[in-house]
């Protein structure tokens, strides 16, 4: 157990590392930071922190100081906190780029003091700690950037911390990290952002817009995320995102010219090997997360149904891994998908279900 963190910024990351170090009982006293004050009393309220304190407060005699803020605000906030830290501490981030962040704390911060990048691969088109969840980091991936020069028990303590809120650790270099997470996550909010800005620039766009159905909703949901944090990320690795951006680039021409020529067999090519690709995807990836076995169950619409299956499931004894609705139609029905840790339990609850009269089939 942590003596003394402070968590400073408790928006969506930080609120939620709070929850869950809290309910866990990793840390006996967290110390909350946020110029938000909305942000403050609901984290108090919430009991992801046990008190609210100025910066300085908050870190002086902190041994664990998590930053949870915009990357493009860390430099200046590493300068602040560089003379109020007590010798020893261990500093870590929750930034989505690394390289620089990791640069600037080498640069800033004194050499008793010990750095470790971070970066949950958690989160939502949500912001505030009104979207935190103490549940946000439960087997998601949680990379650290360790350099040769990071302290082998700082790794340990902030290991332990992730480890300790459910998350997997990766440990990954930073240059490594820039070009991973540019590919997977900051070139696909590049499309979803200019996907909208090009649909709201067409003529028909009102009328596009109220149609807009799965497809559009999909790809553009992360367009919602919040652009001051999504400004910093392109800035501090616009390097890897230009060099992303040339590749999708390069695939965007490639299907234009064989739209554009008319290249049947061309254009079914290039679909199919994207659909491969897209359909081989697993839900979650196989040597780090648990194979789900999932179920895909057909209900009628009407109030407490999804409790209706979960009791029949809790009843025999059977536990959900997850649960999700797939298509729903107000006043028909749905589907809805409910995913189990072992086969044996898939295959219950779908004998189970069928003794019910429910409509269901597993799903390979």
């Amino acid at each position: 157990m942590i003596n003394r963190c402070a968590i400073i910024g408790l928006g969506l990351i930080g609120g939620s590392l709070g929850l869950a170090m809290n309910e866990r009982k990793l840390a006996r006293h967290i110390y909350g930071v946020d110029t938000n004050r909305e942000n403050l009393a609901m984290a108090l309220a919430a009991e992801a922190v046990h008190e609210a304190v100025d910066l300085k407060a908050a870190v002086i005699d902190a041994d664990l100081v998590i930053i949870s803020v915009p990357v493009g605000a860390i430099p200046d906030l590493l300068s602040k906190i560089n003379g109020w830290l007590k010798p020893g501490t261990v500093v870590t981030d929750v930034g989505s780029t690394k390289q620089a962040i990791v640069d600037e704390a080498k640069s800033i911060l004194r050499p008793d003091i010990h750095f470790v990048g971070g970066h949950p691969m958690a989160g939502s088109e949500a912001s505030g700690f009104a979207g935190a969840d103490s549940y946000l980091f439960e087997n998601a991936f949680y990379l650290l950037t360790p350099t040769p020069e990071t302290s082998p028990a700082a790794m340990d303590l902030v290991r332990g911390v992730v480890e300790g809120i459910g998350a997997l650790v990766m440990e990954i270099p930073p240059d490594e990290h820039e070009f991973i997470t540019a590919a997977i996550s900051h070139l696909p909010h590049f499309v979803a952002v200019a996907l909208v800005n090009a649909v709201t620039n067409m003529p028909v766009a009102d009328r596009a817009l109220a149609l807009s159905a799965g497809g559009f909703r999909d790809t553009t949901r992360i367009a919602a995320g919040s652009p001051q944090m999504w400004r910093d990320i392109f800035i501090t690795n616009r390097d890897r995102v230009l060099d992303s951006l040339a590749f999708f680039r390069a695939a965007v021409e490639e299907l234009e010219e064989a739209i554009r020529a008319g290249e049947g067999e061309r254009i079914y090519h290039t679909l199919s090997e994207a659909s491969k690709v897209r359909r081989e995807l697993p839900i979650k990836p196989r040597g780090y997360l648990p194979y789900v076995y999932e179920v895909v169950v057909t209900v009628p619409d009407r109030p407490g149904i999804i409790a209706t299956l979960a009791s029949l499931l809790g009843d025999a004894g059977i536990n959900i891994s997850e649960i999700e609705i797939l298509h729903a139609r107000e006043g028909y029905g749905g589907t809805i998908r409910v995913g189990f840790a072992t086969s044996d339990e898939q295959n219950r609850a779908c004998d189970l279900f069928r003794a019910k009269n429910i409509k269901c089939r597993p799903k390979a």
